[in-house]
């Protein structure tokens, strides 16, 4: 009982765990399939065993009941012989009184057991008969006179009613024959009870009258209310068959005994089979012993297998949890085991020194910068925010210093970037040294932008302490900075910002300090401390920041579309994606209102990723009703900046579904030359998404053909200024040419913005430009009205082949 509560206890263990369930299901069903398999294979050899010695028994029975009649036979014969020779029985003859010698028959056969005796003279007719009906055996009387005349023993089976008798007829000689004696021995059951005996086989003798009479039963070794079974079953087809009796089956094999014209005698030997297998019985017994004996070990030994095996993966999930959860430090046990498994759990602990291994680069490259070592904006930010609530607990001020290095892209441009990275790492092992208290913080936030926390001043003194270690960075800027063999001058512009003087939060202190910093670089009269008059619009500008983190919350923000279309054709091929602000106070708010202020505040990175969801979001509905349309959304400088732009882009293609081909991002001029490099390798990681790249507003920035060429650029958009005029302007005509001349040959496509008219229209088609977008065909839409605007585009392009004139744009116009 023990036992098996323990086998039940680690069974409902395993319960939680389908695995090691699986385990011992499967030994078990493995085993009890195989014991079953056994058990019916030993059950049908027992049962053909069985039967093939019922059958031989059978054969043996029916030898032996030929023999036991045989000898009743003889035995009849013998006694009829001396019957014949008797000297009463010849005298008694002799007198001729019939009377006297059925009297002498009479009591001879009873002194032998013969219930039927008869003298008969020479030509076998009856003479005197101990009993009366002999007459009726007169048909096998001639059968056996028939038979002495062939040289064969007289003798028969007959029936005599309904019982079966053993007929036999020898000679009476004087000394020649004088007459015939006839006796009859009944077979009954003494005779069938010897059989019984001696064969341990069941005999029923049955007589039929005739072929069309059923069979009936005379004698049998089996009780009575069986027979009715019997006859029932029997069958004159086959010598075998079997019968099922009310106690079981039985093989039966049936001899015919005699067969005349009127009657039919036939034996029915019969076995049980039950009995036949009856001493194999024990023997499966002990087979379903030695089974349940199999399974209880076999239960036992699959849940040990299984727990073996269990633990240790369960351990190997806990173990992913943890890793899943964070915990890179907690090493896996059970490493030594010598098996797969324990291999198993090698690997994994290897995998975790790795994932911890990666997970510190990552938290490394999440809160450092990589080329200087110092805190990313990342890394400052939490910093400022850990400062103010410090501070505000204590009583104490925050400053936060920052500067942005002048005439840096001038570096890059005259030495190259290897000397830029190089004066990157100078300036900030110049500010380190410039920092002397602890807790003080250096950062480089982005390009050649620097901050330094200031935490814990006092009040009443952290202006002026801010302004010291400002004013100390600005004089250590008055060296020279040496790269390699290079001396290079380098300056500063240095805004501060204080909290809880200049801020309430850290975001809002971090964006004053970046005003200061750009009122210094505007001014150039050294460090410049925040104040509200540097920025004319502070207050409107600080609450727009809020209100737009509202818009994008509380969906405020709304997307239009602007047709792009090909100038060939004038079929719809795209759209350029535009965000536009429905303030519920001040209605539409116009995009240069609040786009300057979010790139100001790097906010911008928000409104693109919002702008590119709902673009992503669109897309499908917009490319139903026929060919995919091109969606393009523009990036401004602080999106190329961020080196996560592409897996983020990435994760909204996933997110809804759509191609990255289904989208054309629009770069400027000045976005790509503010740092080529950096820009290279941002666009490079996009362009192999398989987004469309372009360059927007071409020709009013400064950009290097040598760069152009390196760009993964597909198309070139020429910038407005130079296409509203140009059917008036030859200059801007030439400009136009030229650059559709240059994307050509650079295997880039050229999209014309700013047309207004007709007239634009079909001079851009002369210069073979090969997609167009402007007022002419139609203003900014909805997203939601854009679908009906460009079946309504269609459907009269499908009638007139271009629009002409401005009652051709209102007419399709839907501003």
């Amino acid at each position: 009982m023990n036992a098996w509560n323990t086998f039940a206890g680690r069974l409902r263990g395993l319960s939680r765990r389908s695995l090691g369930v699986r385990i011992v299901l499967l030994f078990l069903g493995l085993l009890l399939a195989v014991q079953a398999a056994s058990f019916v294979a030993i059950r049908a050899t027992i049962d053909r065993n069985a039967r093939a010695s019922i059958a031989s028994a059978l054969v043996s029975g029916e030898q032996l009941l030929g023999r036991l009649l045989q000898q009743n036979a003889d035995k009849l014969a013998q006694g009829a012989t001396l019957l014949a020779a008797d000297y009463g029985f010849r005298s008694a003859v002799a007198s001729g009184d019939t009377d006297t010698i059925a009297s002498v028959l009479s009591n001879h056969g009873d002194r032998i057991g013969a219930t039927v005796s008869a003298l008969l003279d020479t030509r076998f007719a009856l003479r005197a008969a101990a009993q009366p009906g002999v007459d009726r055996l007169r048909p096998a009387i001639d059968r056996m006179s028939a038979r002495l005349a062939g040289g064969q023993p007289a003798r028969e089976i007959v029936v005599l009613d309904r019982k079966p008798f053993q007929l036999v007829l020898v000679p009476m000689r004087a000394p020649v024959v004088v007459g015939w004696v006839l006796m009859g021995f009944p077979i009954d059951e003494p005779l069938m009870n010897d059989m019984r005996d001696l064969s341990a086989l069941h005999v029923s003798l049955q007589v039929r009258q005739g072929p069309a009479q059923a069979w009936t039963t005379s004698v049998s070794t089996l009780p009575a209310n069986v027979h009715a079974a019997v006859e029932a079953q029997r069958s004159d087809e086959t010598a075998s068959m079997n019968v099922r009796l009310p106690d079981g089956e039985y093989s039966s094999r049936q001899m015919r005994l005699a067969t005349d014209a009127s009657t039919e005698v036939a034996a029915v030997l019969m076995r049980s089979v039950d009995e036949a297998v009856a001493p194999y019985r024990q023997l499966q017994f002990g087979l379903a012993a030695l089974t349940l004996l199999g399974v209880i070990v076999f239960a036992f030994g699959s849940v040990l297998t299984a727990r073996r095996v269990t633990t240790p993966l369960r351990r190997l999930a806990a173990a992913a949890e943890r890793l899943g959860a964070g915990d890179y430090a907690t090493p896996l046990r059970g490493q030594q085991r010598a098996d797969e498994i324990g291999e198993l759990a090698q690997a994994f602990e290897r995998m975790r020194i790795r994932i911890a291994d990666h997970q510190q680069q990552v938290l490394k490259l999440a809160y450092e910068d990589s080329l200087t070592g110092l805190p990313n904006r990342t890394s400052f930010r939490q910093a400022v925010s850990a400062a103010t609530e410090a501070a505000a607990a204590a009583g104490r001020s925050v400053a936060v210093v920052m500067m942005d290095l002048d005439r840096f892209k001038h570096v890059n441009d005259v030495l190259g970037y290897r000397y830029g990275d190089l004066m990157l790492k100078r300036v900030a092992e110049r500010l380190a040294q410039e920092v002397l208290r602890d807790g003080d913080i250096v950062a480089r936030l982005d390009g050649d932008e620097f901050a330094v926390l200031l935490p814990m001043l006092d009040p009443a003194t952290d202006a002026a302490l801010a302004n010291t270690v400002a004013r100390r960075i600005t004089e250590s800027f008055d060296r020279s900075v040496l790269l390699d063999d290079q001396a290079v001058d380098i300056s500063a512009s240095i805004g501060i910002a204080l909290w809880p003087q200049h801020a309430g939060d850290t975001d809002t202190l971090l964006s004053r300090a970046e005003v200061a910093m750009y009122a210094a670089k505007r001014r150039r009269d050294g460090p410049t401390f925040y104040d509200a008059k540097l920025d004319a619009a502070s207050a409107q500008t600080l609450s727009l920041l809020t209100e737009l983190r509202h818009a994008i919350d509380h969906g405020e923000l709304r997307l239009y579309l602007q047709p792009k279309l090909a100038l060939d054709t004038g079929r719809v091929i795209g759209a350029e994606a535009l965000v536009r602000w429905q303030h519920p106070v001040r209605g539409l708010v116009p995009p240069m209102e609040f786009i300057p202020f979010a790139e100001q505040t790097g906010f911008i990175r928000v409104l693109t990723l919002w702008v590119f969801e709902e673009a992503a979001r669109h897309w499908k509905r917009l490319s139903r009703s026929g060919a995919p349309l091109s969606v393009s959304v523009n990036l401004s400088t602080r999106d190329l900046m961020d080196q996560d732009l592409p897996q983020k882009f990435e994760a909204v293609l996933v997110r809804h579904q759509v191609p990255a081909e289904g989208f054309c991002l629009e770069i400027t001029e000045s976005a790509i030359m503010d740092d080529p490099e950096r820009t290279l390798g941002t666009l490079e990681r996009l362009s192999s998404l398989g987004f469309r790249l372009s360059i927007d507003d071409f020709g009013t920035g400064y950009s290097s053909l040598a760069y152009l060429k390196r760009l993964p650029v597909d198309e070139l958009k020429i910038d407005k200024s130079f296409v509203l005029n140009m059917e008036k302007d030859i200059d801007d005509a030439r400009i136009v040419r030229s650059t559709i001349d240059l994307a050509h040959g650079l295997g880039l496509t050229v999209v014309a913005e700013g047309v207004e008219n007709a007239q634009c229209w079909e001079l851009l088609r002369a210069l073979h430009c090969d997609e167009a977008q402007g007022f002419h065909m139609s203003r900014p839409l909805p997203a939601d009205e854009f679908e009906r605007w460009s079946s309504l585009w269609t459907a009269r392009h499908a009638q007139v082949a271009l629009p002409r004139g401005p009652e051709s744009d209102r007419a399709i116009t839907l501003h």
